[in-house]
């Protein structure tokens, strides 16, 4: 199967670097990634704006979530965390992207692939690994696990595949019904992708105008098994035929932020839903119980990390245009090695939840006494939302 999987979108970066930029701590760069598009008679720009701040907070953020997601994967081996863990290791810049272009109003839902959306809008470090911990200080106090993390203006961390699609349509109702200026940004894989209630739901966006951008991180493999292999149509951003669709290579974040601004752009002009299909790659298995080299060879593996991976991309543009230094790039990573063990440590220190922490959170106002519990050993409903 190697041997059928070339790399896409591999060519060389190339940085235009005007003497203007370069003293306004700003560089054009000319992207060699070119998008595909599906019912669009323009795309978004091959030439994007850089500046020097914004390169290095996008740096320390995919930085940040690679290095939470190793620890993530080291302390799953000692049996620290337990259950399903899924890790987004390779494709930050599918998530980091999405977040530079979104604006204060959108809001996101994704997939169980969520550790990385989770921090980008909001939560901390602490709080994820703790929340993969079961520990108290966790987003949902330890209870929900990998697949169900929240954060302000993230509606989950959803686990069943494709079963939030239709929740992110009706997020896009919710901004139309209110008359919100917002966007829906609907995140799901390959896998879903073939869901039926993904297609009931581009019907529903389309019929109503809906502003929804549905964004498919295409990482390869649905669970095991090769994209093509199961899809009669592998190219994702072209199967609806009355919504307009663009592809963009996932491991370039500043294309994938140039690509959801047009998306974003799009909508705002009344123009309805759009599909953009980010082809990624994740380093790790399915999840953490999938070794992930059974269908795949590591030589795949490495030629990816070595020859497409995000970070490298992202460091490669920011030293070519001037926009920073290989000095300060190791001060951002030294810096963000600090954060994630400092996190990490607390995670394996913290207390675990009360055992009366069961029935909490199950409603706002709990209008009657939870059920089975034995009236030998009452544990009423304790409602602790602030």
């Amino acid at each position: 199967m190697y041997n059928r999987i070339r790399l896409l979108l591999s060519k060389q970066i190339h940085v235009n670097v005007s003497s203007k930029a370069k003293k306004s701590n700003e560089a054009t760069i000319q992207l060699q990634s070119p998008y595909a598009l599906h019912n669009l008679k323009n795309g978004p720009s091959e030439s994007v704006t850089l500046t020097r701040e914004d390169g290095l907070h996008i740096l320390k953020d995919m930085d940040t979530i690679r290095r939470f997601e190793n620890s993530c994967a080291q302390m799953y081996r000692e049996k620290v965390i337990r259950g399903f863990c899924h890790l987004y290791a390779g494709q930050e810049a599918v998530g980091v992207g999405i977040l530079a272009a979104m604006r204060p109003q959108d809001v996101c839902i994704t997939s169980y692939r969520a550790h990385g959306m989770a921090y980008l809008l909001g939560a901390t470090v602490e709080e994820i690994l703790c929340e993969l911990t079961g520990r108290a200080s966790g987003i949902a106090r330890g209870k929900g696990g990998s697949m169900h993390m929240y954060a302000p203006r993230l509606y989950g961390g959803n686990g069943i595949v494709g079963s939030h699609i239709p929740v992110g349509t009706g997020l896009g109702f919710a901004m139309k019904y209110l008359g919100k200026e917002a966007v829906s940004v609907t995140m799901y894989g390959d896998g879903a992708a073939n869901q039926g209630q993904c297609y009931e739901s581009l019907n529903m966006a389309k019929l109503l105008n809906l502003p929804v951008i549905y964004v498919i991180e295409n990482n390869y493999y649905g669970l095991g098994t090769f994209y093509k292999r199961v899809s009669a149509n592998p190219k994702f951003y072209t199967r609806c035929e009355y919504i307009p669709g663009v592809f963009v290579d996932g491991m370039d974040v500043l294309a994938v932020r140039e690509c959801m601004r047009f998306a974003i752009d799009y909508i705002v002009k009344g123009n309805g839903p759009i599909i953009v299909e980010c082809m990624t790659y994740r380093y790790y298995g399915h999840s953490m119980s999938d070794p992930g080299t059974s269908y795949r060879k590591r030589e795949e593996i490495e030629e990816m990390r070595e020859k497409r991976d995000c970070l490298k991309k992202l460091k490669k543009y920011l030293i070519d245009s001037n926009l920073s230094t290989a000095e300060e790039i190791k001060a951002i990573e030294k810096d963000g090695k600090k954060l994630v063990e400092k996190a990490t440590e607390f995670s394996r220190k913290d207390k675990f939840p009360a055992p009366t922490e069961l029935h909490t959170d199950v409603y706002v106002k709990s209008l009657e006494p939870i059920r089975n519990v034995l009236p030998s050993n009452p544990l009423p409903h304790i409602n602790t939302k602030k």
